[in-house]
């Protein structure tokens, strides 16, 4: 792996959990509860210059993940609702590098998509904590990627919760902040 690839993935890339317990379930469902309070931690104290600089060469700056984490964990919260109320729905993709590109999420204040993280997480998660076996293999239709349960979009968003803080954290620790 390049230095550049680490910095895109540096938590690597997705891989999905080569089986689907309930045990490995809570512990996704631990990482979703616990990134507001991990997001919240890697963002303190930075200045508006280090909100603005990007992760990695090319990369969004970090102000863009913090909105971006806020618009992809609401879209994945409502398409869990529609799979759990319809069968088999066909969801609509977004295009998130445009959405990054909009004037909220490149100069907005970083506090209402945490306190939005917040609020949203707390939802989510106890949702997902009143899931049953059988709710986790319901799910959806992905234009682009095919039908996904529940249990494989847990695994994702587990992951990109991880992920996208450790864009954060790993430029912090780069940049000596």
């Amino acid at each position: 792996m390049t230095e550049l690839d680490h910095w895109r993935y540096p938590i690597g890339r997705f891989r999905p959990p080569a089986v689907n317990t309930a045990d490995t379930r809570s512990r996704q469902i631990e990482t979703l509860r616990l990134l507001p309070e991990r997001l919240r931690a890697a963002v303190t104290g930075l200045s508006r210059a280090q909100l603005d600089t990007p992760y990695r060469e090319g990369g969004w700056t970090v102000r863009q993940v913090v909105h971006h984490l806020a618009d992809s964990h609401a879209n994945s919260f409502i398409r869990f609702k529609l799979a759990l109320t319809e069968d088999w729905p066909t969801v609509k993709p977004y295009d998130e590098a445009a959405w990054a590109r909009l004037a909220d999420s490149r100069t907005l204040a970083i506090d209402g998509s945490l306190v939005l993280i917040e609020a949203l997480h707390a939802r989510w998660v106890a949702l997902l904590e009143s899931l049953t076996d059988a709710d986790f293999e319901r799910g959806y239709v992905h234009p682009e990627n095919g039908r996904q349960t529940l249990a494989h979009a847990l695994a994702i968003y587990a992951w990109h919760s991880l992920h996208h803080t450790a864009h954060i954290t790993s430029l912090r620790e780069r940049e000596g902040w």
